[in-house]
């Protein structure tokens, strides 16, 4: 898969293209990208997607903006999965915010994509205050040599497939409900670096995940499947149960952490990646009395942990579309 942040020149080969911002890559989004394959195969063109870092959100409103439920790294994994052949990402800033809609047709989508074949969602508006709709991309597509077709929503027990709906199924809990939207677990990947050891001192070591952001889409206690890498051989995922959150028993105003203790494992991974697949929720984060409180109450999470993947034994093997690397 070819990626492009940025083009400076004319694109020779013609493509079929998508637009979104993709987080999440969900069923939504496969659908989409399904469809994108299918017309590009037909029409022999390469299959490409156009997505934009930072999110539009992000850079009108940083501290408004809801967390992602992928990162940069992870919506490219899926896009490769996904068998697409080029990403153009594109840089969202103060002059592109401020580019007509006319332009973005004109300079983007034929001088510099070279589009001949265009999907996007019922809802797609372009340019400066959002003034492109779908009405000005066919009006303009004859003239910039494209056709346009609209992908219809994608429903799943009668809910339209969003990334809206999965943060509020995430926030709620219901990891049963964010998975079924997204067509897999909901996962978290980073590079795992040193913490206070307070794990190991207490008898459960953990691998500490460096976050990107500090409001997480979710928090609490899970029973979890992690996979990654380590320098002799890839891991096959293993159950554990991980923490997200402040902790609050040691720490003041702390900042949210995700801390994995993995069942049977005790090889040294500091610096690798490291997925985590958030399978089931056990319990909201709390603050206890004391550290033989919190020691007493691990114990009790590990329990509940293993008792719930002897019940859904399959439970930590579920196919995930982004594997961290």
């Amino acid at each position: 898969m070819h990626i492009w942040r940025k083009t400076s020149s004319r694109v020779k080969t013609p493509v079929a293209l998508t637009i979104g911002n993709f987080d999440g890559v969900h069923k939504g989004h496969q659908a989409m990208l399904k469809r994108l394959q299918e017309s590009a195969k037909m029409l022999g063109l390469p299959a490409c997607v156009m997505t934009f870092e930072p999110h539009p959100r992000e850079f009108f409103s940083p501290d408004q903006a809801p967390t992602r439920l992928t990162g940069v790294r992870e919506k490219l994994q899926c896009l490769i999965q996904a068998n697409v052949d080029r990403v153009y990402i594109c840089r969202f800033d103060y002059e592109f915010a401020k580019m007509p809609p006319e332009q973005f047709i004109t300079r983007i989508l034929n001088k510099e994509l070279n589009v001949r074949w265009l999907l996007v969602g019922d809802d797609f508006r372009f340019g400066a205050r959002r003034a492109g709709d779908i009405t000005m991309l066919q009006t303009h597509s004859a003239a910039n040599g494209y056709t346009v077709e609209i992908m219809p929503n994608i429903t799943v027990d009668d809910t339209r497939v969003s990334s809206t709906v999965i943060r509020q199924a995430l926030a709620n809990g219901d990891l049963a409900a964010a998975g079924n939207f997204l067509g897999r677990p909901f996962s978290m990947s980073g590079r795992i670096i040193d913490g206070d050891k307070l794990g190991k001192k207490i008898g459960f070591p953990t691998a500490n995940i460096q976050l990107k952001h500090n409001r997480p889409v979710l928090s609490g206690i899970f029973a979890v499947s992690a996979r990654g890498a380590i320098p002799s051989s890839p891991m096959t995922p293993l159950p554990g149960v991980a923490s997200l959150g402040v902790r609050p028993t040691t720490h003041q105003n702390g900042s949210y952490v995700l801390e994995v203790h993995l069942f049977d494992f005790n090889q040294e991974i500091y610096g690798q990646r490291l997925q985590v697949d958030f399978l089931h929720k056990l319990r909201d984060e709390q603050k206890f009395s004391d550290i033989n409180a919190l020691i007493l109450q691990i114990e009790k999470d590990i329990v509940q942990t293993k008792n719930y993947f002897m019940t859904k034994t399959n439970a930590h093997n579920y196919s995930s579309i982004c594997i961290a690397h």
